[in-house]
Formats: C-alpha cells, structure tokens, sequence
C-alpha cells in the first residue's frame, strides 16, 4: 500500500469527520471526470442527474424517503481548502490535469438546482427522490455523498415505518442500534430516520440531543451482575437503580425472568416501588411476556434482542404480552437500498443506459401520484413538461435554486407525520410483510416517446 502526505497528517489519523471534510468523502473517479470535463471544456454545461432506485430490497412493497436533510447540507457546505488541493496534487494521480482544475476546486460552491420529494414520502422503484441540475463538474462529483446519506437513512426510515406499521400507534419503539450501526457516522444517522420514520426514542445521547429530543434507555445485564456480586443480591441492585433513575425500565433477564419479576411484583404490591416499566431481552419472549404480565399487571413490558418487523408481527400473532419494543442490529443493518444515480440529460440532450438489466429512463421527470378513496391508486411517472392529468400529485418538489435552500429545514415531527400519513395511504397489499405488491408505476406517452427517440438516436451514432 503507497502512504502519501497528506495535509496535518499524524501517525495515528483518527479517520472522523466534519463538514470541511466534506468535498474529499468522495470516489476518486468522480474527481478524475470532473477534472477531464475541465480538460474538454464542458465541465459548466448543464447537467441532470436523478437518484432512484431500480429495485426494492426483497420483501419490500414500498421505500420511504429520508436523508434530503443532510444532502442538502453536504451541498450548502461543499468546499475545497487549500490544503486538501494540495493533498490531492501531491497523489501524483493529477499530474496530467489542466491546471484550471486546481482553480475550479478554489472557487468550488453549489450553485445548481435540486428537486426532491418530501422526506417521508412513500416512493418505488424507478422513481427518483432526489434531482440535480448543475453544472456537470458539480452534478458529477456529488454523486457519492448524496448516495450515500439518501440510501441508508430511506433504508432505516423503510424500516421503522414497517415495525412502526407493524407494531401499531400504541406501541413505543426504541432506537438501540448505535453499537451495530456501520460507524459512529451512520449511528447518528440511523437514530435521525427512525425518529423521522416513526420511532419515538432513540439512545444515542449524542444524535437525541442534536436533534432536541431527549434520550432514552434502561440498563445492561453488567449493572445487574456487578450490583448483585457487590451488595449480594439481584433484588439490591434493582433497587440501587430504581433509586437514581425512577422512571427507567428494569432489566429482569439476568438470571431467572419469573422469579425477578416475583421479587419485583412483591415490592409494587407492598406499596415499596412504582415501577414503570421492565424489559426481556433473551428466551421465549411470548411465554415470559405473559407470565411476567401476570405478576406485574400494570407495568409496561418491553421486549429486546434482534427483533425486527417479522418477529413483532409473530409475537403479536401469539398473543405475546409486550408492550415497547427495543429495536438494534436489524434496524440499521441488512437490506441495502441500492440506489443509483444516473445522467439523465446534458446541454438540454435526453440521455440513457443501455446496459442489460440497467437501462434508465432518459430526460428530466416528475412523478405524478393519483389517489381514489384516500389511498395511492397510481403513479405516473412523467416528463417535467407533462401536465398533471385530474386527482393527480406531482412529488418532486424544487428545494434548491441556484445553490439556495427555498424553504428552512423540516422538523422530525413534520417527517414522522408525513411518513405515517404515507403510510396509511398505501393499500393493504402494498404494505404487507409477505410478497407485498408495489404500487403499479405507469409510464406516460411522452416519455415513452422519448425513450424510443433517445434509443434510436444512440443506436444510429447521432445526436
């Protein structure tokens, strides 16, 4: 492996980053073609790129988009210091630039358009949540980031609205994903489009606390452990707990579930402690639940341990006794959403791809989305010149001009509303668990012709 210098380098990188970061967390071959566009002259003809995806994750009906927020702030913050051109340089991989690359880097802003559904939106396949007009070097050398942050968080907000969907409007769900999330990064992340997908807490202090919301949690088996080794028995290290943090639910499956449900059942009855709530996270939940529910009636009973949105539906089918659910490695891993994001026209000329299996649709888009007794009857998925036929939504919305946000952030609250209302207004069939059915995406005339002209055109080797 060749080591390089790089700008304030030490012998240990902590490999964190921030938002001056921001323009180099990219791949490496989005800065070589923007640096041979500046080579051939065309790096500011105008250029569309559109974020889709070409195929749900197996098992899923519909994706909920998330992560515009922090795409937006990854484009509002883009810039190049002095030193990371300079790192970039001493790579030697740049030898062969122009030198008006460097220059273009200098003066790097965002100066393009965005249109994007709302966070929270229901969308499928083919459909693209996210569009850039820019200049092509902008629009080119975005790509990585804005994938990145828009296909995890539509991957977790996906999740929580399904185990949210799943679990019902009574249910409380937690965010405990940290430990598992694929970096401290993509922790906070998670815990945003959770909360935004319809999770009510999340134990990351840090990400609660940035977001205005407030933590939660209840407490691991090495407090139980440590605390009965210590002052003697599992009971002392209940109460010791209960004493600082009243309100946290107890962890009770430590070593024998019924018999500590038992101790604590006999102090709630004794007038000794009012305890909110207990949590199971190990062995048959359904029958624990219900024995644990017959000793404390009235204390919440919240279940852990790899749960996800198939293993709540089957615990409540058996008639399990639980009333939040602790959800961690399931949540934010598995199931990638694999977007794509492809050039869909330069210097006003439709372009698409060819390849077997990824061919995409030429020209700028909307999607048109049509409902008939309050639920999603239909999509359409259009040219941005079509006009919206009656009872028909265009999604895309314009967010960015001119490198400008048109409207202030959104707050987890507006995002968690329209991800339910989303939700709910998607037919049975479509947000079932078992071979779910998409939402039928009819393609309109217009772009079918297009699509045709475009393939003749590449097929004949002319404009």
């Amino acid at each position: 492996m060749t080591t390089i210098p790089i700008w304030d380098v030490q012998q240990t990188p902590d490999l964190n980053i921030s938002a001056a970061d921001y323009s180099l967390l990219t791949d490496l071959y989005q800065l070589t073609m923007a640096a041979c566009y500046t080579g051939e002259g065309i790096e500011q003809q105008r250029a569309s790129f559109e974020l889709f995806v070409r195929r749900s994750p197996e098992g899923f009906g519909y994706l909920i988009a998330m992560g515009l927020e922090q795409a937006l702030e990854y484009l509002e913050k883009l810039r190049f210091s002095q030193e990371q051109i300079a790192a970039l340089q001493a790579t030697g991989i740049f030898a062969h630039v122009d030198d008006s690359f460097w220059s273009l880097l200098a003066q790097a802003r965002f100066t393009g358009d965005v249109w994007a559904v709302p966070e929270g939106t229901a969308v499928f396949a083919n459909e693209p949540m996210l569009r850039v007009e820019a200049p092509l070097w902008q629009a080119q050398l975005v790509e990585t980031y804005l994938l990145n942050t828009i296909n995890y968080q539509t991957l977790i907000g996906t999740k929580a609205a399904r185990l949210r969907d799943i679990a019902g409007e009574k249910a409380t769900l937690l965010e405990f994903g940290t430990r598992r999330a694929f970096s401290p990064q993509a922790s906070l992340w998670a815990a945003r489009a959770a909360l935004a997908g319809g999770l009510d807490a999340t134990s990351n202090v840090l990400a609660a606390l940035q977001l205005g919301q407030l933590p939660s949690g209840t407490m691991a088996h090495a407090l139980v452990m440590a605390l009965s080794a210590m002052e003697g028995s599992e009971e002392k290290a209940f109460s010791a707990f209960h004493r600082y943090f009243p309100g946290a639910p107890l962890l009770i499956d430590t070593y024998d579930t019924v018999a500590a449900a038992q101790q604590l059942a006999e102090k709630v009855n004794s007038g000794k402690m009012q305890l909110s709530g207990v949590r199971l996270d190990s062995g048959d939940l359904v029958s624990l639940s219900k024995q644990v529910r017959s000793l404390l009636p009235e204390v919440a009973i919240l279940a852990s341990g790899d749960l996800d949105e198939w293993e709540i539906a089957r615990l409540k089918a058996a008639g399990a006794e639980i009333d939040g659910y602790g959800l961690g490695t399931k949540l934010v891993t598995g199931f990638p959403v694999n977007g794509v994001y492809k050039l869909v026209e330069i210097d006003n000329i439709p372009v698409m791809k060819h390849s077997s299996g990824k061919v995409t649709y030429p020209g700028r888009k909307q999607i048109f989305r049509s409902y008939a007794e309050g639920k999603v009857k239909a999509d359409r998925l259009g040219l941005i010149t079509d006009t919206p036929l009656a009872l028909e939504t265009p999604l895309l919305q314009l967010v960015v001009k001119q490198g400008q946000r048109l409207q202030p952030p959104q707050s987890l609250a507006e995002i968690r509303q329209r991800t339910a209302a989303s939700v709910a207004s998607l037919p049975e069939q479509t947000r079932r668990l078992d071979h779910p059915v998409p939402i039928p995406v009819e393609i309109s005339a217009t772009l079918q012709e297009l699509t045709q002209q475009t393939q003749r055109r590449v097929g004949g080797g002319g404009r």
